[in-house]
Parts: C-alpha cells; sequence; structure tokens
C-alpha cells in the first residue's frame, strides 16, 4: 500500500507506482484514483475517524452559535444576538469563529489542498478543487470580515460554513469507507480461510511451522477438524473432506491416496497425510483471492466515460459558480456577502464525489458476491460485457456432459439384465478402454460379482473377445458379429434404436448366441437442461458445439433442449466458428473446459472457463465457474445484469445530485420569488449523503441470488 499524493488516502502500489502521462490520465478526481477497499490499513482508518471528530468538535458549537440559536432566538423572546448595538456577539462569532475553523481547515483539510495541488500540477481538476475553493472562499472572506471590517459593510462571517462543510465531507468518507468495508466481507472472508501455521513430517518428527514455510513435497499431518494448508495429494490416509469454501457442494468429498485436496479445505474424519503439491501464491485459493483483488481494482468501460464527464464537470461547475455569483453580485445588486454563500453553495453542492465511487462500489460488491457463489470475475469489462450476450455456445464434452461415458441402458434377450451386465463387465475387467471402464464401473455400482476372464483379446475397431467362467463372450459391434457368423436377432432393432439416440451400442453374445445389448454413453449433467432452460427464459440464444458426429450432438441437444447445434467442429475451427457468430452481430460467451476449448473462449465477447476444467481454459476465460454447474453461466449472467443495473442507478443518481441541486444553490426558485436558498452547510450534507446513498445502494447486491 502507498499514499496517493491526490487525496492522502492508501492506494493499491501498481496505481500509486504510475508516473507520466498514464498517471496524469487517472487524476480525473480524488475518488477514481483512491482504490479504498477493505485491504486499506486500519491506522488509516483511524486517522479518517480521528479527523472528522475533530472536525465535528470544533463545528458543531459554529453552527449552534451561528445557525440554530438565531433561529431559536425569537421563540424565545431572546434579542441581543440580533441586537445591532451587541456588537459582542458578533465579536464571538467572528473571532469565535476564526480560532474554531481554521484548525480544520489548514490542518484537518489540509488534505485537499494537497489534492488540488496535484490536480493543478496534473491539468486535471478533481472534487478538491471545488472543496478546497469553496470552503477558502467562505474561511478568506469571513478572516478579512473579522480583521478588516471596514472592507465590508457588515460582519456577516462564513467560518460555521468552511469548517461545517470540511466535517461533513469528511463524516461522509468516514461512512462510506465503512460501508465499503462491508463490500469487501466475502473476499476477506476468503483471505481468513487461510490456516495460519502446518504440521509437517521431517525424519519422523511432527513439526509446527508457518504455512509459508511450507515446501513442494513436504508432507504435512492433517488431522480431523483442521483445515487443509495447502494443495497437495493425499499420500496416506482415507478421509471426507469438506471443500464447500471452494466448490459451493455441502456434502464432503471422500478422499483416499492419490486424491486431490486444496488449501483451506476442511478435513472432517480420518487423518490424512497430504504431500504438499502447490504452495504460497499456487494454491488454488491465493489464486481465488488474486482473481478477486483484480477484478475489484479493475476500471469498467463506462468508468472511462465518467472519468471524461468528471475531467470536463468540475470547470463547468466553477464557471456556475462564478456566473451565478456575479449575477448576484453585479446584476442582482445583492451585498457580497450573500452572492459569495451561492458561489461557495454551487461549488459545494457538485462536488462530484459520489461519481467518482458510483461505479467502484458497485462492482466491488459484485465480483465479491460473485467469488461467494463460486463465480470469478477477472475483470469489471467481463462484468460490463457479460450483460450484453446474447447468445451462449457451450462446449458439449465435460460442459454440458459429464466428460466420461456411463452405462444408459441394458437390453435383455435371452439373459436377465444383471447377468448381461455382470458378464460384460467381467469380460471387460482390467480394460484400459472408457467404454469398458464405463461398464465395469457400473457393475460395481451394482455390487454385481466380476469374475477376471480367463482369456481377453481386444480386436481393434471391433470390440473384445473373452472367456469367463468357461463361457465364450464377444462384446462389441455389428461387424464383431458378423465376423463370429452370430445372427442379431432382436438386437438389431435396440442397436437401431439405441444409435438414433446417439448412444454407443455394444451387443454381448454368450457361447455363441446374443443374450443382450449394452449402451454407453457421455450424459449430460443433472444441472444442464436446467441451465439451457433458464438462459432461453432470459432471451439468451443457446447453441452447442462440438467435434462430435451430427447424430450423438442431435440426440444431447435434444434432451436438453438446444436448437442449434455446431456439431464434426475441429478443435482449430471453434474459433472460427464464435467469429462467424459475432459477425451476424452476436454477442457471444464462449463456456468451455478444455485446452482446444482457449482459442474460443479468447474470440468470445466473454469467455467461460469451468473450474473443473484446464489451466489453460481458466486462463483465456474471462470468468471462471469453480463449480463444475452449467447453472452457474446463467448466475454469471444474471450478477452482470444486476451490478451494471446499480452501476447505472449509482450514475443516475450521482449526476442527479450533483445537477439537479444546482439551480437552488444558484438562487434560482430565490429569483422566482419562492423564497429558496440552500445554504452552504446544507449544500455541504447533501453532497455527503449522495456518496453514502451510492455506496449503500451498491450494498444491497449482497442481496444477491440467482434465478434459476
Amino acid at each position: 500500500m502507498a499514499v496517493d499524493p491526490v487525496c492522502g488516502m492508501y492506494v493499491n502500489e501498481s496505481t500509486a507506482e504510475l508516473t507520466g502521462e498514464v498517471r496524469d490520465r487517472m487524476y480525473y478526481f480524488c475518488s477514481t484514483t483512491c482504490q479504498l477497499t477493505f485491504l486499506r490499513p486500519e491506522e488509516e482508518l483511524k486517522k479518517l475517524k480521528r479527523d472528522t471528530a475533530i472536525a465535528l468538535v470544533l463545528a458543531t458549537p459554529l453552527v449552534i452559535l451561528a445557525m440554530i440559536i438565531p433561529l431559536l432566538a425569537p421563540l424565545f423572546g431572546w434579542r441581543f444576538a440580533m441586537d445591532p448595538m451587541e456588537r459582542w456577539y458578533e465579536d464571538l462569532l467572528a473571532f469565535g469563529g476564526f480560532l474554531l475553523a481554521t484548525p480544520v481547515q489548514f490542518a484537518v483539510g489540509w488534505r485537499f489542498y494537497r489534492g488540488t495541488w496535484d490536480s493543478i500540477r496534473n491539468r486535471m481538476a478533481n472534487m478538491d478543487v471545488l472543496i478546497a475553493l469553496g470552503t477558502t472562499a467562505a474561511w478568506g472572506y469571513s478572516t478579512v470580515v473579522t480583521f478588516f471590517p471596514g472592507v465590508f459593510p457588515d460582519r456577516l462571517t462564513y467560518f460555521e460554513a468552511s469548517a461545517f462543510i470540511i466535517a461533513l465531507i469528511l463524516l461522509g468518507s468516514y461512512m462510506q469507507e465503512l460501508a465499503k468495508g462491508r463490500a469487501g466481507d466475502a473476499l476477506r472472508k476468503l483471505m481468513d480461510l487461510q490456516p495460519r501455521t502446518a504440521t509437517v513430517l521431517r525424519d519422523g518428527t511432527e513439526e509446527p511451522v508457518p504455512v509459508e514455510q511450507v515446501q513442494v513435497g513436504d508432507v504435512l499431518i492433517v488431522r480431523p477438524g483442521e483445515r487443509i494448508p495447502v494443495d497437495g495429494v493425499v499420500a496416506e490416509g482415507t478421509s471426507s473432506v469438506d471443500e464447500s469454501m471452494l466448490t459451493g457442494e455441502s456434502i464432503p468429498v471422500d478422499k483416499g491416496a492419490g486424491a486431490e485436496v486444496f488449501g483451506a479445505t476442511i478435513n472432517k474424519s480420518g487423518l490424512l497425510r497430504v504431500r504438499a503439491a502447490k504452495v504460497g501464491q499456487d494454491t488454488a485459493l491465493a489464486q481465488i483471492i488474486k482473481l478477486v483483488e483484480d477484478a475489484q481494482q479493475s476500471r469498467a468501460p463506462i468508468q472511462r466515460l465518467v472519468d471524461r464527464v468528471a475531467a470536463v464537470f468540475v470547470p463547468v461547475v466553477i464557471a456556475t459558480a462564478l456566473v451565478s455569483f456575479l449575477l448576484w453580485y453585479v446584476v442582482g445588486n445583492q451585498p457580497f456577502n450573500w452572492s459569495l454563500s451561492i458561489f461557495i453553495a454551487v461549488i459545494i453542492i457538485a462536488c462530484p464525489c459520489a461519481l467518482g465511487i458510483a461505479t467502484p462500489a458497485a462492482i466491488m460488491v459484485g465480483t465479491g458476491k460473485g467469488a461467494e457463489n463460486g463465480l470469478l470475475i477477472k475483470g469489471a469489462e467481463y462484468l460490463e460485457k457479460a450483460r450484453k450476450v446474447t447468445t451462449v455456445v457451450f462446449d458439449k464434452t465435460g460442459t454440458l456432459t459429464k466428460g466420461k461415458p456411463s452405462v444408459t441402458d441394458v437390453v435383455s434377450l435371452s439373459l436377465p439384465d444383471a447377468d448381461v451386465l455382470r458378464l460384460a463387465a467381467s469380460a471387460e475387467t482390467g480394460s484400459e478402454h472408457p467404454l469398458g471402464e464405463a461398464i465395469v464401473r457400473e457393475a460395481r455400482a451394482r455390487n454385481l460379482p466380476l469374475t477376471s476372464p480367463a482369456e481377453f483379446e481386444a480386436i481393434a475397431g471391433h470390440g473384445i473377445r473373452a472367456r469367463v467362467a468357461s463361457r465364450a463372450i464377444l462384446l462389441g459391434n455389428r461387424r464383431l458379429m458378423e465376423s463370429a457368423g452370430i445372427p442379431l436377432g432382436a438386437a438389431e432393432e435396440a442397436v437401431t434404436r439405441l444409435q438414433a439416440q446417439g448412444k454407443t451400442a455394444m451387443i454381448l453374445a454368450v457361447d455363441g448366441t446374443v443374450a443382450g445389448v449394452v449402451a454407453v454413453a457421455d450424459t449430460p449433467k443433472e444441472t444442464a437442461k436446467a441451465a439451457v432452460a433458464a438462459l432461453r427464459r432470459m432471451g439468451i440464444e443457446v447453441v452447442m458445439l462440438t467435434g462430435d458426429n451430427e447424430r450423438t450432438a442431435k440426440a444431447i441437444a435434444a434432451q436438453l433442449g438446444i436448437d442449434t447445434v455446431l456439431a464434426e467442429v475441429l478443435p482449430g475451427q471453434k474459433a472460427e466458428k464464435v467469429k462467424e457468430l459475432q459477425a451476424q452481430g452476436k454477442v457471444v460467451a464462449m463456456v468451455g473446459d478444455g485446452i482446444n476449448d482457449a482459442p474460443a473462449l479468447a474470440q468470445s465477447d466473454v469467455g467461460i472457463a469451468i473450474g473443473s476444467g484446464t489451466d489453460v481454459a481458466m486462463e483465456a476465460g474471462g470468468i471462471v465457474l469453480i463449480k463444475d454447474d452449467p447453472r452457474d453461466v446463467v448466475s454469471s449472467i444474471q450478477l452482470s445484469r444486476q451490478t451494471v443495473a446499480k452501476i447505472r442507478q449509482n450514475l443516475f443518481w450521482a449526476f442527479f445530485y450533483n445537477t439537479a441541486f444546482i439551480p437552488v444553490a444558484a438562487g434560482l426558485f430565490f429569483a422566482l420569488g419562492l423564497g429558496i436558498l440552500l445554504h452552504p452547510v446544507f449544500a455541504g450534507a447533501a453532497m455527503g449523503f449522495s456518496s453514502v446513498s451510492v455506496v449503500s445502494n451498491s450494498l444491497l447486491l449482497k442481496r444477491f441470488r440467482p434465478n434459476l
């Protein structure tokens, strides 16, 4: 962290170290450069709290003397406050005001002068210019009236305005920082999950060490109830691990030797020995924290427009204030001090504090809420782009489907279902073919007794031949049966029907007779259909992109309710297909999990990587879904829409506050005979309230719940 030269607040070092033209462009106004997140040190927040308290303690008596007592005096028959013969009250306001307001103006309020100087040096007017100009005008005029009473005809001072405006602005900043601290709750909770120590097994001895000292290859002892310190692989032991902080799934995951575990997850039951594989900044938790930090500090495209507007807005406000002053003083023949109050009110009411935090506040809460729901948004630009998506392109394998084949149908002909599956699985025992492994998995899941084959032969492109318990087994396609001279009979209809559904149908023959058919397919994920339906309800077109044959692809698409299928697409052609959709004017989000999806993810307007996929895919994606759940695509788009809606609401209210009250402050309503004027103190209060309201509105995003 470093101190920002514009406003004296702590900022990220990456921002503070920028120099030259790049740095200059960032000085649109104070709130743009200051990244005041919850990462800001407690000392700085305490300093802001202390300065606010000092300003309020010194300014409040002035407001009571200058505004409250004169208002109450007529009610109680007090005349001393208004009696011109009672000079002592004027002296009290003048000299007492000088003594109380000067420390507020130049000690507590020095940050605004420092910001003004840097603004002038960088030729970028910011909010500090308005605050310093308005309060200095009030303090300077009042000082001249106090010590040189002959210069102006009356002794009306504005010390209470200069002091209380600074106090209100600091109070608003302090409340804003407290609210922004709440905005960072999600990221702070993630950081708090990291264990502080780890038990390392070295030379047969258990040694507690700080987690920062754990090295790759170290063997860690993790007892029940403890958090796993770093990412690693289970070397010994079995247990169930609560990975909800990472995946959002509440059901613990069983872990045994060779299983991958992640830092900050909780070992629920057994003792584990874990060999460290990733430590420090390489752990999954550290990468998640870094992604969220980067996203919260990034700038959305809409913010650049705000910056350009603000760069023009400040000079326009100063010009408006000067014109208002001259019109009332020269044309309206009003007293100098009366016209000066108009100038001060216009300057203060128009301070663009709320404008500066309207976008960052919403982005901070939105990305933090995304992290809580397993949605990692790499930058504000992706958050803003996702709301515009008109077409979502899903890769099929591993994204919409489970990515590994499983048994879908067992058709019995001459043997019962259980015997068909048992014999097929026994023949495939020890097979490394994915289809064979799927059959064995299903049989074991049904607790069927398997017998290792006495003989086994894999016939390329056809299937297998084996002998199980003295029975001759053939398991494969039509060509295998034809070569063995075995008629399909009733199996023909079943095979045709299953293949029409995009499944791989394997015929089982036992001792020269067809006994049944086993169908295997890469089945859709349980949540895929709901995700597609939710996207279509949102008015978003859904496209499935796959390298599979068209028949299989359309079969899966029909199950999920997808109308548009791009099948038999080679890995190198996926990016081209995305580009073709973009050429039709569509805003495309690509969802994938494999290495071959990376080019398409990069080409799309918004790349969404499934978190269970490859590192390359996650690196190319602008949004990473930690959970292996297609519904999170819907959640990420909904979060994007709600966040951008909050940004727009914030900008509307910020502009409303900063423009709607300018005519009131300039005395327009007074000129129209309505008798309405805006005292500079109330202008300061309204300006402070606008900043707090913008942050509070952003905090409503913490209520976000996906609508699936």
